[in-house]
């Protein structure tokens, strides 16, 4: 499977959540009052599955070989991907700073909390379609067979170091528990539970 491959079928599995949280963000608004829980496992996710390990794969180990291929880091498609992943951090933080104050029915915080939550949705969509259709290709193109190689190494490494044995595991339970709850079709998650859908080596035991 090729390292782009990859990050795609984890693009999936976070346009699980971001359907999630779409409805979780709608539902506050219309009932006066955020979903602590799950508003906290969508985050968390977000925070730890979408970037700390996928952007994390593609900032520490994608970009930068793609870069030693002649792409500009700034001013041209990773420069716009990098800046996007710190837009998204900031509504990321925006979202954990609203949720205590939201659950408790704070409508000026469910407001914020939403506002961020669309924004997020919206912005992280239109990111995935880019890296999808534009940025993967280019670096399918550019990458040899030893570069492949050596990008799966960088992204076990990233899967069993710097996340840890389990994790990636935990947050597609997360995922599946959130899609269970709104209704959201699950079968990417089917996929990445099935062994090779999402980069987690470690996540299907014989």
């Amino acid at each position: 499977m090729e390292p782009t491959a990859i990050l795609s079928n984890e693009h999936r599995v976070i346009e699980v959540v971001l359907d999630c949280l779409e409805q979780i963000a709608g539902q506050a608004v219309k009932t006066g009052k955020l979903d602590r829980d799950s508003a906290e496992q969508a985050v968390d996710f977000f925070r730890t599955f979408a970037d700390g390990c996928h952007h994390g794969k593609e900032e520490k180990h994608l970009f930068p070989a793609m870069v030693a291929k002649g792409v500009p880091e700034r001013g041209g498609p990773v420069g716009v991907m990098l800046a996007e992943h710190e837009q998204g951090r900031g509504y990321i933080r925006t979202m954990s700073d609203q949720i205590a104050s939201a659950a408790e029915g704070d409508a000026e915080a469910i407001d914020m909390f939403a506002g961020a939550a669309n924004a997020y949705v919206a912005m992280l969509r239109a990111h995935i379609m880019k890296e999808d259709q534009v940025l993967f290709p280019l670096a399918d193109r550019m990458m040899t067979d030893e570069d492949e190689r050596s990008l799966m190494a960088a992204y076990d490494h990233v899967e069993h170091h710097h996340m840890g044995e389990g994790t990636h595991e935990r947050y597609l339970e997360i995922a599946g528990r959130l899609a269970e709850k709104y209704g959201v079709k699950t079968d990417a998650l089917k996929s990445a539970h099935a062994g090779g859908g999402c980069g987690c080596h470690h996540a299907k035991k014989d």
